[in-house]
């Protein structure tokens, strides 16, 4: 008798994990199982009960199969069902060893939000120890003796120092998120063109990966800030309870954004009203796709639909499945191929037409003082990879820019982003109307001059780690993206729609 049910999807996860996972495509699919369940119970938050709903045909399985259910010690699957039953009944705090529906019930939601997860986080292409290691060994915080035993000592550092020729002294050393930060007292002034020219010797002898040491001159006379990461299995993990706890203060930005925590820790977030346009870009596996949802997430929180509506186009058609469910989409879906994503652009322009047309009969000049008088929701527009929509269709451009000149007097901001940001994905008219930037990890300093007007992204760090240029800071601030899953956006769009 089948207790548990998948769908065509995630028995495809299934087969992916124990043929290019595991390595083994004849191991038993409860493997595969019990890996998700474990993956979903490292989540805070209890599984969204849409995953009652399968789509596509798929498998049963029983608990003797997914649990080891009725096995005995003389069998190969030992009987954890029990074990299984009291985890689940302190994670959802409810008695499920009197209550086998209800169990049986939560148990499938856990496994396919598990399967869920290891789709969206992992592809056959990645090593499957890494994300074993990142995604479950690595959950809990370091403590400082584990991060103490990866950090570049006071000593190791001075000799480094001192094979390009400088003597300093240090005055003090923090721990960052994944960097850390040793603030030097430097005697002579032109030590410091020294410092600078030897970044790269000092990467190489502090056995770190190339021209990732940055240098920023501190807020005391005399002192510079050298920052020096740690290997990446001593990262802290900016967890999306930091979005969620931030969101929860009550933010008077009109359009709060949360980035994620500076490299010390700290909060950072923007108002993308104030903006009031963004451009991202970043490789794959820079973590652009997560800072995009963290932006989206960061709304949905913190806003209502009378507040904020959204226009969504995602040529890819994977990325914004999920916000499908927001009740009011322009044009009532997402926008998916060139045809749709013309039809959404346009209609855009002719919305900004209309609210300029509306504010002179207001007798106002933009939108802040058109919402004294009558209630008008902003608009967010989000275009997940502006590269390949150009490539398909170069006259999309024209909305675009019409929209950066002029959107921002009637409440409509577009938040853009690529993987590939040269010059013709990101012309001149669209740079000049576009002033704040995110570049995560690029490939290329010239990819990084395109985005931010200067080097500095093909050093980053990769997974979540950013420098954003703001219109009023003459430098670029360095910023590391939380971890966001697919359980946190269904989370923010429920909270939208409540």
């Amino acid at each position: 008798m089948a207790d548990i049910y998948t769908s065509h999807d995630d028995e495809n996860i299934v087969e992916q994990v124990k043929t290019y996972g595991f390595r083994t495509p004849k191991a038993p699919k409860y493997r595969v199982l019990r890996l998700a369940l474990a993956k979903s119970l490292s989540m805070e938050t209890p599984p969204d009960d849409d995953l009652d709903t399968l789509i596509g045909e798929g498998k049963e399985y029983s608990l003797e199969q997914v649990t080891g259910y009725g096995k005995s010690e003389d069998n190969s699957v030992l009987d954890y069902d029990d074990a299984v039953r009291a985890i689940l009944s302190v994670y959802h705090n409810e008695d499920l060893f009197n209550s086998d529906v209800l169990y049986k019930k939560l148990l499938q939601r856990h496994i396919r939000r598990g399967l869920r997860e290891i789709r969206t986080s992992w592809n056959r292409s990645h090593s499957f120890i890494n994300w074993l290691r990142e995604e479950l060994i690595l959950q809990s915080p370091l403590d400082n003796e584990s991060t103490d035993k990866n950090t570049v000592t006071q000593e190791n550092l001075e000799a480094a120092l001192k094979e390009i020729g400088l003597t300093v002294q240090i005055k003090e050393i923090k721990q960052g998120i994944r960097l850390n930060k040793y603030a030097l007292y430097l005697a002579n002034i032109h030590h410091l063109d020294v410092l600078k020219k030897g970044l790269g010797k000092l990467s190489f002898r502090l056995g770190v990966p190339d021209d990732s040491v940055t240098l920023e001159i501190g807020s005391e006379a005399g002192i510079a800030n050298l920052y020096i990461p740690r290997a990446p299995e001593f990262w802290r993990i900016v967890s999306s309870q930091r979005l969620h706890e931030w969101a929860a203060t009550g933010r008077t930005e009109k359009l709060p954004v949360w980035l994620g925590c500076t490299i010390m820790g700290d909060d950072f977030s923007m108002d993308l009203a104030e903006a009031p346009h963004v451009l991202i870009a970043g490789a794959t596996g820079s973590g652009k796709t997560v800072c995009l949802h963290s932006m989206l997430c960061s709304l949905l929180h913190t806003l209502t639909p009378s507040q904020v509506q959204f226009a969504l186009i995602d040529t890819k058609g994977t990325e914004f499945s999920l916000y499908e469910k927001l009740p009011n989409l322009c044009g009532e879906k997402i926008a998916r191929n060139i045809l749709e994503s013309s039809e959404i652009l346009n209609a855009l322009v002719d919305e900004m037409e209309r609210r300029n047309q509306r504010f002179v009969q207001l007798g106002v000049r933009n939108y802040e003082e058109a919402s004294m008088k009558t209630s008008l929701p902003r608009i967010v527009a989000v275009v997940e990879e502006l590269a390949d929509l150009l490539l398909q269709s170069r006259d999309l451009e024209t909305p675009l820019v019409r929209l950066a000149q002029k959107a921002r007097s009637t409440g409509i901001h577009l938040i853009l982003a690529t993987q590939r940001p040269d010059a013709a994905t990101f012309s001149g008219l669209l740079r000049s109307n576009i002033p704040v930037r995110i570049a995560l990890r690029v490939q290329k300093h010239t990819e990084s001059n395109i985005i931010l007007d200067q080097k500095g992204a093909e050093s980053l760090l990769g997974k979540g780690d950013m420098l954003v240029k703001l219109t009023d800071r003459p430098d670029p601030i360095r910023l590391h993206g939380a971890k966001l899953t697919d359980d946190d956006i269904a989370q923010a769009i429920s909270h939208y729609c409540q």
